[in-house]
């Protein structure tokens, strides 16, 4: 989820695993029947009734056996679409480590001290639902990324996601609660083309994403608050490789920098270096790849997609150091456009203040729904469908009473000039006492 910082003002973010993606289906053993059985199935025609009785008893010794067979005992599989919930396949919470990078200079002696790897051994309740819902991510993305196709409605692929993210933390978030337990860390954006971020369709949206399409996926997964965040691009022409890649690259770049007392004006600094050095050809016309400069990455708190410090994708003046213990979401924008993004089209995507104000609510629609978004999302961002799921009906007023009451944050989608085309790739990663984790990354990105 992307941070934009237009005029001073910080705006919220909707941000390869050692362990290996399991996809697929659980595995069934044919059970063979010995070729005892296949002889007295053979010898019984018109056999006394004694034969029937104890070919009956034989079968029914077989039935614990293919009960066994079909994957009962043990880790499981996953399935496609993902519904296995991932502490069914990891079992003892035992899930896949980030990419680890060892720090170096300065901060190279944290590797072996004793100090830090002790600090590192009291993080490990919080680590491990990082892990989990990173292992979610990858599992749901790896899969996404070969199940969406042209043609497929915006909708359709936005509840592909989110059904497949509940079914693995295992909280549908349907009661009081539940969604803060587990489940989507903010709403699946599917912006396309010059549309850069915060796009989600709402209710009766029924845009078909198209062969000549650029779509940014852009979805959040938490645990006890613990959120990860990533995101991807698919095309499905090779004429925005180098768009795409523009944005891998430098976002990689951004965590290569990135470390403990790193300034964000350097990470900045090594993202517009490699995005600048790109260009991409459409239609016949070159375009060179331009870092958007008013979105940036973020560090992200428990429950709080934006932490309070923002990473910037163009080189400036802030120095603000990156500490300890501190988790962080390197996102880079690249646009064949201006470069610069502006508030557009109908919002989706809002999310309750954390300094929220206490005033006097008139409308009392608007009380119903704020006592239901403390609920079921507290300070997590949501989207309108995620209420009609709640069963909220006619709540657009009381909605927008809460935005111009200023508890409620409305978070438009954010675009580039129309005509133009804009890609994003993003990785979550923590600063641990003893080596930066990237938590996100997977074989796939």
């Amino acid at each position: 989820m992307a941070a934009q910082a237009t005029e001073g003002v910080e705006k919220l973010t909707l941000a390869e695993a050692n362990g290996t993606q399991t996809n697929g289906t659980t595995p069934t053993a044919d059970a063979k029947p010995d070729a005892e059985s296949d002889d007295e199935g053979d010898d019984n025609d018109g056999a006394p009734e004694a034969g029937a009785e104890g070919a009956a008893k034989k079968k029914k010794k077989r039935k614990p056996r293919k009960k066994k067979k079909g994957g009962a005992s043990g880790p499981k599989v996953q399935t496609s679409p993902p519904r296995v919930p991932v502490h069914e396949i990891y079992l003892n919470d035992s899930y896949p480590e980030g990419e680890i990078c060892e720090y170096r200079d300065e901060n190279s002696y944290r590797t072996t001290s004793e100090e830090k790897r002790y600090l590192d051994r009291m993080n490990q309740e919080w680590l491990t639902e990082y892990r989990r819902a990173a292992e979610v991510h990858r599992e749901v993305r790896q899969w996404a990324q070969k199940w969406i196709k042209p043609g497929m409605t915006l909708t359709e692929i936005a509840e592909g996601i989110e059904d497949s993210v509940r079914a693995l933390t295992g909280h549908q978030g349907l009661e009081d609660g539940d969604a803060l337990k587990a489940g989507m860390g903010f709403p699946t954006g599917l912006s396309i083309n010059h549309c850069a971020a915060h796009y989600t369709p709402n209710a009766g949206n029924k845009m078909v994403l198209q062969q000549m399409d650029v779509m940014k996926v852009d979805f959040g997964v938490h645990i006890n608050g613990h959120i990860v965040d990533s995101a991807f691009t698919m095309s499905f022409d090779p004429v925005y490789d180098n768009l795409i890649n523009a944005c891998k690259d430098s976002t990689n770049a951004g965590i290569k920098t990135a470390g403990i007392d790193v300034r964000m004006s350097d990470i900045g600094a090594a993202i517009q270096e490699v995005m600048e050095s790109y260009e991409c050809e459409i239609g016949g016309t070159t375009y060179p790849v331009k870092c958007i400069r008013n979105l940036n990455g973020h560090s992200i708190g428990r429950y709080s997609i934006h932490g309070g410090k923002t990473v910037p994708i163009v080189k400036g003046g802030d120095q603000t150091k990156m500490e300890e213990g501190e988790t962080f979401a390197i996102e880079t924008f690249g646009s064949t456009g201006k470069g610069y993004v502006r508030d557009d089209m109908e919002t989706s995507h809002y999310a309750k203040r954390e300094d929220a104000p206490k005033v006097a609510l008139r409308v009392s629609s608007a009380k119903t729904l704020l006592n239901s978004i403390t609920k079921n999302f507290g300070t997590l961002p949501f989207c309108r469908r995620y209420l009609d799921r709640l069963g909220h009906d006619k709540y657009l007023l009381g909605l927008n009473n809460l935005v111009s009451a200023g508890i409620v944050e409305a978070y438009p989608p954010l675009c580039d000039v129309k005509g133009s085309y804009t890609a994003q790739s993003e990785h979550t990663f923590i600063l641990r006492p003893t080596v930066k984790e990237i938590i996100s990354r997977g074989d796939d990105y």
